[in-house]
């Protein structure tokens, strides 16, 4: 088990009571969206020191992710998806 440090964090009282329908554990869910969150800033912090090393992303390259993110090889998904 991971190493843990408690504390408090203040949430909107509509948000609790929403959050406490979805889950009894509490800490695990708001720790699971904080991962997700982390992951999600540091991949976009590598993707944009990527393009400045090596230029912005073809087309191609969009496509070639979009379709290993979605299972798709359409062009016509949303790019806000990330």
């Amino acid at each position: 088990m991971a190493d843990t440090t408690r504390f408090t964090v203040t949430l909107p009282t509509e948000q609790v009571a929403e959050l406490r329908k979805l889950t009894d554990n509490v800490s695990g869910y708001v720790a699971e969206a904080v991962a997700r969150q982390l992951r999600h800033q540091l991949l976009g912090a590598d993707l944009l020191r990527h393009q400045e090393e090596h230029g912005d992303f073809t087309e191609e390259e969009l496509a070639e992710a979009r379709s290993g993110i979605f299972g798709t090889t359409g062009t016509g998904g949303s790019a806000s998806a990330a």
